[in-house]
């Protein structure tokens, strides 16, 4: 997963404006007690970081993948 993907998850599930609150605030107990951010500065595969997002903010599995992209014609 690309950095960009992750940000593009994290905006589909949470919303653009705080899904940046969410990234800096919230303590990812898996990752070691660092936040996303903190987790990907240190390089941490942003896939990594975003299953431990899902798993503290309870994201049902059928939403980690992220919504359906229609492929451009």
């Amino acid at each position: 997963m690309r950095l960009s993907d992750f940000w593009r998850l994290m905006d589909d599930e949470f919303g653009s404006g705080y899904s940046r609150v969410l990234a800096a605030d919230l303590v990812l107990t898996g990752l070691g007690g660092r936040t996303a951010l903190q987790a990907l500065e240190a390089g941490i595969p942003p896939k990594s970081v975003w299953l431990a997002v899902c798993e503290m903010q309870d994201v049902p599995p059928q939403r980690r993948l992220g919504r359906d992209i229609k492929p451009k014609r």
